[in-house]
């Protein structure tokens, strides 16, 4: 039966201080769990950890933050170390960090692929190869990623962003197939458009086109991700589709000829307008 709580539970949450990072850890102290939220600026960490207290669902509970940037293994070893030794293994690692730079092709440059992946690809492998030793030598933890409705089908504006979304895909499907005999669960989650302030730094770059289509879809809110995501971790699954993502990823899979061919339409439209 699956759990209904984290009661007892710690859990790790890169990008934790906004967004969807924010929200999840929000919803995992309403149920119970302490916390460590990870991220890059101390002030926006001090925001989120107040708001995580106040969520929080017993005087037990803890909300720990550690100011860093994920992408740099060297500097966060020794906080992982420092709070494993403080408090313990985490039972599960959430990893939210991400960001989204939709760009015409032509303009993009190869920095700017390069900084994709290292966000949104090394953002949330590095704490994850930093803890699975761990975990392998209990038998037992729980990493989550973040991925995107981009993390299994594209479109136009999204040439740098969608390919590191769809790395981490193939990097949960192969963690899970390779982890699950000793006892190591991972899930992945796929939002569509989420209303966060990413979101919003997103929109001042998209061309118009990348726009128009986006604007078809509904803005889901982070707390009603947030709330999707955690009732699949409690339930262990593996994928995690809020909102509209289901019936996309449905259409996806079973009829990509289809789906490319109502993007391709849709596009034709716009271009013809």
């Amino acid at each position: 039966m699956p759990r209904q709580s984290f009661a007892d539970q710690t859990i790790i949450v890169t990008g934790g201080s906004m967004g969807i990072g924010l929200a999840t850890a929000e919803e995992i102290a309403r149920l119970g769990g302490s916390l460590c939220l990870i991220a890059r600026h101390s002030g926006p960490l001090a925001q989120a950890q107040q708001r995580a207290l106040a969520a929080a669902a017993s005087p037990g509970q803890f909300v720990e933050v550690l100011a860093c940037d994920v992408t740099d293994e060297k500097a966060l070893a020794p906080l992982l170390d420092d709070f494993i030794a403080r408090r313990g293994v985490p039972d599960r690692l959430i990893n939210t960090v991400g960001s989204a730079y939709p760009q015409a092709l032509d303009r993009l440059t190869l920095a700017d692929f390069r900084k994709q992946m290292e966000v949104n690809y090394f953002g949330q492998l590095v704490p994850t190869l930093l803890l699975l030793p761990r975990w392998l030598a209990q038998g037992g933890g729980h990493v989550a990623f973040v991925s995107s409705v981009l993390g299994f089908m594209s479109l136009t504006g999204y040439a740098a962003y969608a390919p590191s979304k769809y790395a981490l895909f193939g990097l949960a499907e192969t963690l899970r197939h390779e982890l699950k005999p000793r006892g190591v669960r991972v899930s992945i989650l796929f939002p569509p458009d989420t209303d966060t302030p990413g979101f919003e730094r997103e929109n001042r770059t998209k061309p118009p086109e990348t726009a128009k289509l986006s604007a078809a879809g509904k803005l889901m809110s982070p707390e009603a991700v947030a709330r999707a995501f955690v009732t699949g971790l409690l339930a262990d699954r593996f994928e995690i589709l809020p909102g509209e993502a289901r019936w996309i990823r449905l259409l996806a899979r079973l009829s990509p000829g289809i789906t490319r061919w109502y993007l391709d339409r849709e596009l034709a439209k716009l271009v013809a307008d």
